[in-house]
């Protein structure tokens, strides 16, 4: 499904691990990493050095592993230019480090994050690095809504993620209060607990299955972007990957979504995916 991935590389550090994210979804995938830098106008000599520096060691690493690399450097507005390449290059899917203005303030108001995950033809992962140098996540906590869209390519990314670093998949799925609910969590056995999902988030285990994905599931009650949070600092999650469609982040600009509660409030890592595949 990816054959070329990209990844945005530039002066901080958060970029840098983000990029280690995408060389090594590139490794179990067997795909093309392109390394891009966009310089933007009036940027200090010394932000392109420790750019310069972060690519060559990404470079390098890839290099190592065995891996299809290629740089590309050019100058302009960061969002147009990563959609040009993306464009020219056929890109599959575009990785990218969230920016200190995409916490501070509502999330996609206005920022390159946005900007990307709006117009890019391709499929996008934005992520909010927490924990500088942890980058082998152990456990890595999946939520989903009651409908998922473009299944497949969700369940395929989270697995090369999980098979990339040896982790464990942890399905999280929150629900509307019912009155059993109320003396606390509802334990379910494994064939129970698959009962009652919905539809789509049993598709999901399926492709976790077929993808020979060791996981797990849990059903809780509550709001959906504050209990995704308490529960990846409960249970010490390394890693929380999201699903966000253009139709969510489109809407959030006027109400907002979980995605952005839980943006602020992570307590790891977070990859936030825009998925652009279609279900085969």
């Amino acid at each position: 499904m990816y054959r070329k991935i990209l990844t945005a590389v530039n002066e901080h550090l958060n970029s840098e691990v983000t990029a280690r994210y995408a060389l090594n979804l590139a490794r179990v995938c067997e795909a093309k990493l392109y390394l891009c830098f966009i310089a933007e106008k009036g940027q200090p000599f010394t932000s392109l050095d420790r750019a310069e520096e972060a690519i060559k060691r990404i470079f390098i690493e890839a290099e190592q592993m065995d891996i299809e690399v290629e740089t590309i450097t050019e100058t302009g507005d960061p969002a147009r230019k990563i959609g040009e390449i993306v464009r020219h290059e056929g890109i599959d899917i575009a990785f990218a480090a969230t920016r200190r203005e995409d916490v501070e303030r509502r999330f996609y108001a206005g920022t390159v994050a946005r900007r990307l995950s709006l117009n890019l033809p391709c499929s996008i992962a934005l992520v909010r690095v927490v924990h500088i140098g942890r980058i082998h996540p152990r456990e890595i906590l999946v939520p989903l809504k009651a409908r998922v869209n473009h299944v497949e390519e969700r369940a395929y990314f989270t697995a090369k993620i999980a098979q990339a670093f040896g982790s464990e998949v942890f399905l999280f799925h929150a629900t509307k209060p019912i009155s059993k609910f109320f003396h606390g969590e509802l334990h379910l056995t494994p064939l129970e607990w698959e009962k009652k999902l919905p539809e789509d988030i049993s598709h999901y285990m399926e492709h976790m299955r077929r993808y020979k994905i060791i996981h797990d599931g849990r059903l809780v009650p509550g709001m959906a972007g504050k209990t995704i949070a308490i529960e990846a600092f409960s249970k010490r999650h390394d890693l929380i990957i999201m699903g966000a469609s253009q139709r969510s982040l489109l809407s959030s600009i006027l109400k907002g979504n979980p995605v952005e509660e839980v943006l602020k409030d992570t307590p790891c890592d977070l990859i936030i995916l825009r998925p652009r595949h279609e279900n085969t």
